[in-house]
């Protein structure tokens, strides 16, 4: 499914939604404004989501073409729409642009831990394809981190990054003026347009029985920031004032 989505600026871009019922998940794609390529990927079964950026690269100021960001956080319930919900969407005039019926809170999120590539299929299997271009640059939150513990993943594939309170000249990368420091870098997203919940109608039958029906959806943009370590500013070129 492809629809017309606005951009906060004004512009207009197309957003591609897929669900796979066997599979039990749905992931969306769009081009922010910016440039970047942004996709969600929404696990069920292993209540997982991945967020992965691929950046364009300041090739004049020596970096590399693009830059692949993956940060991957638990899902939980009523998020976004079932898959086979997701499945079944048609859409009636394709040339609309859509505008999300609700706007839910920007979530700031600290990813203090990095997840190891390798061994990152056993939480979820999306995350081998998704994240590929982002080996070394898989995030996550100690919080989400105890969760999928408590579910039984193996700890050995997460690692705790260095935090502020460990190292306390460790500034954000935007107020860092040597280029080659680690740093607290920041990286914001928004998903313009998913479904985020069905809407039910009632119906009565002849008898006066009333009876619910799935009668359609209801749209939602929410923003997401997170921030994290990097090893150098160098990594963090968008995160300056």
């Amino acid at each position: 499914l492809r629809v017309r989505v606005r951009l906060p600026g004004g512009q207009v871009t197309e957003e591609s939604l897929q669900a796979d019922s066997g599979a039990d998940c749905v992931s969306l794609e769009l081009k922010a404004a910016d440039g970047a390529l942004v996709t969600l990927t929404a696990d069920f079964r292993q209540e997982v989501k991945i967020f992965r950026a691929l950046i364009l690269g300041e090739l004049e100021r020596g970096q590399s073409q693009f830059q692949a960001l993956c940060f991957v956080t638990r899902l939980h319930r009523n998020e976004i729409i079932p898959s086979e919900s997701m499945a079944k969407l048609r859409q009636k005039n394709p040339r609309t642009v859509r505008q999300a019926e609700e706007v839910r809170g920007l979530e700031h999120l600290s990813m203090d831990v990095a997840v190891n590539f390798s061994k990152a299929a056993q939480l979820s299997s999306h995350i081998h394809n998704v994240c590929a271009e982002a080996k070394e640059a898989i995030y996550t939150r100690e919080e989400d981190v105890k969760f999928w513990l408590e579910k039984g993943v193996d700890g050995s594939m997460f690692e705790v990054l260095p935090q502020g309170s460990d190292l306390p000249e460790l500034q954000r990368c935007r107020h860092c003026p040597d280029r080659w420091k680690p740093c607290i870098c920041s990286y914001s997203l928004s998903i313009e347009w998913y479904p985020c919940m069905l809407k039910y109608c009632r119906s009565r039958d002849a008898g006066g029985k009333v009876s619910s029906y799935k009668c359609g959806i209801r749209s939602c943009q929410k923003g997401y920031t997170f921030d994290y370590y990097v090893p150098q500013k160098q990594l963090c070129l968008w995160d300056e004032e």
